[in-house]
């Protein structure tokens, strides 16, 4: 639904023909840069399975599969597309230092505060990896921020004073970086792709509904029949597989 949403986007439309737009690998921008790839025509030889460089993956996960793509084993570089042309193989360190006002970063999160419309990047590289290297060009020329991500990683607290905490010098295992950006969820796309509102009014099950959530959506006929279609498009997805 949210890579939907982002192909449908109009700043995605406008900077495909008139600058760069670049998908930073991560699972929920797998299936973004697919919509994305399809729209112009250049999907072929694109693989959601590996793009990503690490996920978090549940406990009982074997040791051996520690959900880190390592560079150069089957990772495919982030999609970086210049004027509607996918630069295969490109990562966002490649394209950084020629981006400018007006091109686009793409770049998932693992926490969200909806509430204040935030969201903030588990950080594991010591130099602040992909975020690291996108906000030179985001804060420095004002290159666009948006930032897909899935309401299951709502948090409730201030992402600042989590950071804080987390990235002090006694802290252990990730940091986490609070980043400015256009936050955009399944609300969002529900509002792009069908003019509906949506708003979330409780969430959970069990038996493979763990993480999810129910939404109240609002609107005309037409736009109620939309989201009926859209639904019924996107609930057959299989879960992600390694």
């Amino acid at each position: 639904m949210i890579a939907g949403g982002m192909a449908s986007h109009p700043d995605i439309l406008s900077v495909l023909k008139t600058g760069t737009l670049v998908i930073i690998a991560g699972t929920t921008n797998g299936y973004v840069a697919e919509e994305v790839l399809s729209l112009i025509g250049q999907a072929q030889g694109f693989d959601r399975r590996r793009f990503y460089r690490g996920v978090v993956l549940p406990p009982y996960q074997s040791a051996t599969d520690s959900g880190r793509s390592p560079d150069g084993v089957g990772f495919p570089g982030d999609v970086v597309i210049d004027h509607g042309v996918w630069q295969k193989g490109q990562t966002i360190f490649d394209a950084v230092d020629r981006l400018k006002q007006g091109d686009v970063i793409l770049k998932g999160a693992n926490a969200l505060d909806l509430s204040r419309n935030r969201a903030a990047i588990l950080i594991g590289d010591a130099r602040g990896g992909t975020i690291g290297a996108a906000m030179q060009a985001v804060t420095g020329r004002r290159v666009r921020l948006i930032i897909p991500i899935g309401l299951e990683k709502r948090i409730h607290d201030d992402l600042e004073l989590i950071a804080e905490r987390l990235n002090s010098p006694s802290g252990q295992g990730p940091r986490l970086w609070p980043v400015p950006g256009q936050v955009f969820t399944e609300l969002d796309a529900i509002k792009t792709l069908t003019g509906a509102t949506a708003e979330m009014i409780a969430g959970g099950g069990v038996c493979g509904a763990e993480g999810s959530i129910r939404l109240l959506v609002t609107g005309g006929n037409e736009e109620m029949n939309a989201v009926e279609s859209l639904i019924k498009t996107v609930g057959p997805e299989p879960p992600f597989q390694l």
